[in-house]
């Protein structure tokens, strides 16, 4: 696959609404989970929690990562520091490990249609790639280690295989099947 990433800027909000569709991913979701309170999100599922999303990108947030392929959205990887996602340290599987400043690699959604191709580690080096220009030196993720295989719409965690091969290590592990995963990185040249 012939795959290009960029931020989610405002002006390619609508390849973002063309990828997640009329359910917003999953359920209505909008990728605002993990970004919200468990009331606020139950009560914004659909139109509200899609108003949340737009309303970040247009103040000038970058969210994530969009995949295309010629000219079409194709995937999408949500990313951001750790503090951009208050509801992490109220999960029993992701909280904290250490008061490290980490970047955090949330939410994949692949289109049907490109699912299991690999799309999921070309986006997680795109995220890698956005967190060391940013100035970040550590990537974390929650990926899914499943005792039995699993349906590709429920690894939006990602998989711990997918981790492993972009070069993230297992550091903690809070649940039989969820590991947290890091990657250090090594700081921008000139940044020093």
């Amino acid at each position: 696959m012939a795959i290009r990433v960029h931020p989610l800027t405002a002006d390619r909000w609508p390849d973002f609404e063309r990828l997640f569709g009329e359910r917003g991913a999953c359920g209505g979701c909008w990728c605002m989970w993990l970004r919200l309170t468990r009331r606020d999100f139950d009560a914004g599922k659909g139109a509200d929690n899609k108003r949340a999303m737009r309303a970040l990108v247009r103040a000038g947030a970058e969210p994530g990562l969009l995949a295309y392929e010629d000219g079409a959205p194709v995937g999408w990887v949500a990313v951001a520091p750790r503090d951009d996602y208050p509801a992490l340290d109220r999960s029993r599987v992701m909280r904290r490990i250490d008061t490290q400043a980490v970047w955090c690699i949330t939410c994949f959604f692949i289109a049907k249609s490109h699912r299991q191709q690999g799309l999921t580690r070309q986006l997680l080096e795109a995220a890698v790639r956005f967190v060391r220009r940013r100035g970040g030196t550590i990537v974390e993720g929650y990926p899914v280690d499943p005792a039995a295989e699993l349906a590709p719409v429920f690894a939006w965690h990602g998989l711990v295989s997918a981790f492993r091969a972009a070069g993230f290590r297992e550091v903690a592990r809070q649940s039989p099947t969820r590991p947290t995963m890091r990657r250090y990185l090594r700081p921008k040249k000139g940044s020093e």
